[in-house]
């Protein structure tokens, strides 16, 4: 009974030590109380102050159980506060130091996740977006049938369909160029580059969302290809855009953009009298 009520009191006083009278605990030269300090701070959501303490304990705490506990909470506690690069690095040096430790799996998960809340917008360099696809990947190799793998595949996938945003927004600049050479000083023009930057696309990431949309823009740019080719390649690119429509009619017979992919048929297949 006395170490029950011990144990609440010291809850309760460092409960209020996260509210109050901080600066006295993050003075103390005795760890153990800055250890519960810190945890009850952790519960109780005050997580800048949880952290400020565990920075200070996991050395003296080197070698024990608690050590591998605080190092892990830091990271969660900068998790928690949305600073997830510097989250990732705890959970990195967290699994790195105990690749069989308590908390490996979660650490390896939260850090995945981490870098996924980094990925930053299609429009951006996606360095880091590699490097979070990279990490979850490892996840579910270190762990292939764990009950996370469904939302770590998720996150996999969403981060490819950023990749493929950004392929398909470079595509639609090549096609939208048109023309326009002022571009194209190592030669070949703005339609040949949107086909390329679309198809690579596709074989890259076959099950993107996005391939109807990639498909359409393929078939969109080699029409425009034949329709601005020299007479010697027109009636060879007409007809590479008659194989490209009944490859996209086979995939998406129900397409949005059928009715488009129809009318370049008929038109491609008048100027090669087809």
């Amino acid at each position: 009974m006395k170490k029950i009520c011990f144990a609440c009191i010291i809850a309760v006083v460092a409960l209020s030590s996260c509210k109050g009278g901080y600066n006295s605990v993050f003075k103390s030269q005795d760890v153990d109380y800055k250890y519960e300090v810190a945890k009850q701070c952790y519960v109780a959501g005050h997580y800048t102050k949880a952290y400020q303490l565990l920075a200070d304990l996991i050395n003296p705490f080197k070698g024990t159980d608690k050590a591998e506990e605080c190092l892990f909470m830091n990271g969660m506690c900068y998790f928690n506060l949305k600073d997830y690069e510097t989250a990732v690095v705890y959970f990195d040096r967290y699994y790195k130091t105990y690749p069989k430790g308590i908390y490996t799996e979660l650490a390896r998960f939260y850090s995945g996740k981490a870098s996924y809340m980094q990925s930053p917008d299609p429009r951006l360099d996606q360095t880091p977006t590699y490097a979070a696809i990279n990490s979850l990947q490892e996840y579910v190799e270190h762990y292939p049938y764990s009950q996370r793998k469904d939302e770590i595949n998720n996150m996999i996938y969403a981060l490819q369909d950023r990749l493929v945003q950004k392929e398909y927004d470079s595509a639609k600049l090549y096609f939208d160029l048109g023309t326009y050479n002022g571009n194209c000083l190592a030669g070949g023009n703005n339609y040949e580059a949107c086909i390329i930057t679309a198809e690579n696309a596709i074989k890259s990431f076959p099950y993107t969302k996005l391939k109807e949309d990639l498909s359409i823009l393929i078939l969109r740019a080699k029409f425009k290809l034949a329709q601005h080719s020299v007479i010697e390649k027109e009636r060879e690119r007409y007809q590479n855009t008659i194989d490209e429509y009944y490859g996209f009619k086979n995939e998406f017979p129900e397409s949005k953009y059928i009715d488009e992919a129809e009318k370049i048929f008929r038109q491609s297949s008048t100027k090669i009298g087809a």
